[in-house]
């Protein structure tokens, strides 16, 4: 398996998996790792920033549907 295969495996357990301190981790990883082409890192990179992204608009509208539904006419329950 080439360097380049195993980061991406290593990219796509990250997503899998969710946690936001991981792919940031991650992300500041491939920063540093000269064993990749710019082209192979941004990438990669793009793919871990979209996640992170996705995964904050994600817990924001998972915050506003619980809040609403706490809620009944401006009180919460």
């Amino acid at each position: 398996m080439s360097h380049l295969d195993e980061v991406i495996a290593r990219v796509d357990a990250a997503i899998e998996q969710g946690a936001i301190i991981g792919m940031n981790e991650l992300l500041v990883e491939l920063s540093d790792d000269a064993a990749l082409s710019r082209d192979e890192r941004y990438t990669q990179q793009q793919r871990l920033r979209q996640a992170i992204a996705h995964h904050g608009r994600q817990h924001k509208e998972d915050m506003e549907a619980r809040r609403e539904q706490l809620t009944k006419g401006g009180e919460i329950l």
